[in-house]
């Protein structure tokens, strides 16, 4: 998988863009502030339908523009296919296939498939837990489109089994009534249902993640310690894994709907007094390891920097047993490495179909990923 054409109207920088790419390397080399990382945005915008810079879709298009558009042409087991997006802040996004309307945008997930490392990546080792949440959900997606419409369907009812909560919070303290009571134990069956899909979906994911992440940590890092994987519940403080190596959550969907369900009724007098769930997949954290001791907190810059190349390189290699070569883009990546780091993950990376990388400077880009190279300055792009 690769992409052939991207083509860019009003998105960030960029008022115009026709830009050509081929398989192998391609380097978009400029100073800082120029529109470097605004083209890999664009292309990882198409892939995950979300941006991996900011929350919302507002900063994405050009001031004074209403709308931007991103259009990319994807190759794919020597099939190409037209994709494009229309971005409309405020309004739902208009996506097109082949230059015919797609009815939800969500039905394009997996046309393109992408691996983006970027220095915001460190938050997945140094932020909060929604950041690893997010990384695995966002992988889910990636591999299997559909869970898209789980995630969906478990923050919908999430929202409001929330408001429920809250609006039960702010009575006057008094008891809630037998409906609010009734209506309540309708919406925890719908968490628990929903949860239970996504829950065993991400153990699944942690298990086939452990031995990847390992191995793309030792050889980043061959000096540091282990890295290690764990996922910790907000059922009651359970983990998938205890330190014996005890499985103490199932997979199994109907296992973890009762978990939840029973979750949900031990915690429902907290829940009420604080108008917010306090159990389910939402309040849950992927623990990162380096031997004995956790990464947040711990890990120095370089291993902190390691652990989250890890993880993505372990993104990639899922990505790649599921039959195809995802597009792998590194943004401003190489700059922050030291020589050995630097050089070891080129030498990972190279074997790719397609790789994107951007750089201040062409000495960031190391030797072992040669090939095409394009100039990026005052918002125009030009072949080097």
């Amino acid at each position: 998988m690769h992409v052939a054409h991207l083509s860019l109207a009003d998105f960030r920088s960029y008022e115009s863009v026709e830009l050509p790419l081929e398989p192998g390397v391609s380097a978009f080399v400029g100073p800082n502030g120029q529109g470097k990382t605004n083209l890999v945005e664009a292309i990882g915008y198409v892939a995950t339908h979300s941006s991996h810079r900011v929350a919302n879709d507002a900063p994405l298009v050009r001031q004074g523009a209403a709308r931007a558009i991103v259009r990319t042409g994807v190759v794919r087991d020597d099939r190409r296919a037209l994709i494009e997006i229309e971005i409309n802040p405020g309004r739902a996004n208009r996506v097109r296939l082949n230059r015919g309307n797609v009815p939800r945008p969500r039905d394009l997930l997996g046309m393109l498939r992408t691996v983006l490392f970027a220095p915001e990546d460190l938050s997945l080792v140094k932020g909060d837990p929604g950041e690893r949440r997010r990384f695995l959900d966002e992988l889910l997606t990636a591999r299997t489109p559909r869970f898209a419409g789980v995630r969906s369907d478990y923050d919908r009812v999430l929202k409001q089994r929330n408001a429920l909560l809250k609006s039960a919070a702010g009575s006057h303290r008094r008891a809630p009534g037998a409906e609010v009571l009734a209506t309540l134990d309708v919406w925890d069956s719908h968490l628990a249902k929903a949860g239970a899909e996504l829950l065993a979906a991400r153990l699944e994911l942690v298990v086939a993640l452990r031995p990847l992440v390992a191995k793309a940590y030792a050889s980043l890092a061959p000096t540091s310690g282990a890295a290690e994987l764990t996922y910790k519940s907000s059922l009651a403080g359970r983990t998938e894994r205890t330190s014996e190596g005890d499985v103490e959550l199932s997979t199994g969907r109907g296992e973890l709907v009762t978990l939840l369900e029973e979750g949900l009724g031990q915690a429902r007098r907290q829940e009420l007094e604080r108008g917010v769930s306090l159990v389910g997949p939402h309040r849950d954290e992927l623990l990162l390891g380096l031997g004995e001791l956790p990464a947040r907190g711990y890990a120095s810059h370089g291993e902190s920097w390691s652990f989250a190349l890890g993880l993505r390189l372990a993104a990639y290699e899922l990505l790649r047993a599921d039959g195809d070569d995802p597009v792998l883009i590194l943004d401003d990546v190489f700059a922050e490495l030291d020589a050995g780091r630097r050089r070891r993950l080129a030498e990972m990376v190279a074997p790719a179909e397609q790789v994107l990388i951007t750089a201040a400077v062409p000495a960031d880009v190391p030797d072992e990923l040669t090939g095409a190279a394009f100039n990026v300055a005052e918002g125009e792009v030009t072949r080097a």
